[in-house]
């Protein structure tokens, strides 16, 4: 099939926004170690698209001829770079380091096909957590169970997340983990999508 797109990524989220957008993609998850590159000493941004490219090239051999797209989002708070949690208590401190703090969250996304890099593209937003109280964070973390484990950060703010804000300045899907505008203009200008 010509044009064929592949999401190189077992999130969720990502297939959503891509699917709500009207792409008909394929999702297959890159097997990568993203702690080899993590450990690199780059900047968070030079990271996430370092990620973005890493994982989308550990699918594009399987894939020749189509569109792979690799998205990574990264976090940093006070030159503190933060990870999805790894369990409830981890996410409570990460959520108690974040109260009342502005942090960063940067989403990066590039696209290769036959094993080449045809565009790649990071975004950054700004987000400011309220201080909210100990019994809002332990209420927050009961009703939403294992699904803080899924983001970094532990909230998704297109749910109850969204409680724990008070300013949040950047592109929305950027904050979902992909810089969707900007993917879909790229496509366009391609003529995978109808312009």
């Amino acid at each position: 099939m010509v044009n064929k797109i592949i999401l190189a990524s077992a999130s969720k989220s990502r297939a959503d926004l891509l699917q709500g957008a009207g792409l008909d993609i394929e999702c297959c998850p890159a097997d990568l170690d993203e702690n080899l590159i993590k450990s690199e000493g780059l900047s968070v941004r030079q990271t996430a698209l370092k990620l973005s490219f890493a994982k989308a090239m550990a699918v594009s051999e399987k894939y020749p001829g189509s569109y792979i797209i690799g998205a990574d989002q990264m976090m940093e708070c006070e030159g503190q770079r933060y990870d999805k949690p790894v369990d409830q208590k981890e996410a409570k401190k990460q959520l108690m380091d974040l109260r009342g703090k502005i942090h960063h969250l940067i989403s990066a996304v590039s696209i290769v096909k036959n094993g080449e890099l045809i565009w790649s593209y990071a975004q950054d937003a700004e987000l400011e957590m309220r201080d909210f109280s100990d019994m809002f964070l332990d209420c927050y973390l009961e009703d939403i169970g294992d699904d803080v484990l899924t983001t970094v950060g532990g909230y998704r703010l297109e749910s109850k997340g969204v409680q724990l804000f008070s300013r949040i300045e950047g592109d929305y899907f950027t904050i979902l983990g992909l810089p969707l505008l900007a993917l879909l203009e790229f496509l366009r200008s391609r003529d995978i999508l109808t312009r």
